[in-house]
């Protein structure tokens, strides 16, 4: 995966290309809570390349049975 600066802006569309979330999950997300911290500006929707990486991180578990305290 090549690296990408934290603080560029991303489409949903490059999220899932650079991180293998779905764009359809990312968008139900961004309805109803529990997904990545995005920017909103005016209609447009982008995400920090760190905070994907800071969502991902807080969502480690070492067992599906495991209920995890982040969200």
């Amino acid at each position: 995966m090549k690296h990408i600066a934290d603080e560029k802006l991303m489409s949903r569309r490059e999220v899932q290309e650079a991180f293998g979330l779905s764009k359809r999950y990312i968008e139900l997300a961004a309805v109803n809570g529990g997904g990545p911290i995005m920017i909103k500006i005016g209609r447009s929707v982008g995400y920090r390349a760190k905070d994907i990486r800071d969502w991902i991180e807080a969502h480690a578990t070492t067992s599906t049975s495991q209920v995890s305290g982040a969200t």
